[in-house]
């Protein structure tokens, strides 16, 4: 249970901190503004470093569906114990959402639009104006290419103490190119959350950065594990 509620809480800290950064300090839809690209890709970065140093030595701080079902295909979880993790990212997410909201509903003149609270989305009156092949193959890469250094990291030849900071600035990294396109997911509980309360587009888009994160990541554990993973 104690792993169950490090998951809650960290997927928590990273929709609140991430999506907060974008939404608080301002996103319009023409682009990044207040923070700038840099600040909100760096603020989903420092997040996971914050909560991989906090929340990792209980349940490993995946605080995301795509990599805790990467590690299932690679043979590193067991079922109930993903059931279970999952379960509590998208509850933390959720949490995290519903906070983001109380807060923003604070402003003066405050009205969900579409994709509200930092909520992910593609297509036309969202950022860039990407279309779906863009969009799809941008999550399904950007989730490979981060749980690949994920895997790297924590393997038997990494660093363990520096493990946390790299998985954190490839997020960063990751957010820096995928932002305009998609706001950047690579992970289905941080585009549950905001979609539930912002409706219209982004739950109707929500089945992307659902079903690319998930086979981003799966594709990945299998890589590993056939290249990587044994002598």
């Amino acid at each position: 249970m104690k792993k169950y509620i490090a998951e809650l809480v960290g997927t928590f800290c990273l929709v609140l901190f991430g999506c907060g950064a974008a939404v608080v300090a301002g996103v319009s839809q023409s682009g990044p503004v207040g923070l700038g690209l840099l600040g909100i890709s760096l603020a989903f970065g420092v997040a996971v470093v914050a909560m991989a140093y906090a929340i990792g030595p209980i349940s490993g701080c995946h605080i995301n569906p795509a990599i805790t079902v990467s590690m299932l295909v690679a043979g590193k979880m067991n079922i109930k114990d993903t059931v279970g993790y999952v379960v509590a990212q998208v509850v933390g997410a959720i949490v995290g959402a519903w906070v983001l909201y109380i807060i923003q509903s604070g402003m003066p003149g405050f009205a969900l639009g579409e994709w509200a609270l930092g909520s992910n989305g593609w297509g036309d009156g969202y950022l860039g104006g990407y279309n779906t092949s863009s969009a799809f193959i941008t999550e399904a890469v950007m989730t490979f290419i981060f749980l690949f250094v994920i895997f790297a990291v924590t393997s038997k030849n990494g660093n363990p103490n520096m493990a946390g900071l790299a998985i954190g600035l490839t997020l960063t990294l990751i957010h820096m190119v995928a932002i305009p396109v998609t706001g950047t997911s690579v992970n289905p509980a941080r585009s549950i959350g905001p979609a539930v309360f912002a409706g219209g587009a982004a739950m109707s888009q929500l089945w992307l950065f659902i079903v690319a994160p998930l086979a981003g990541g799966i594709v990945a554990a299998l890589f590993w594990n056939m290249i990587f993973g044994k002598e």
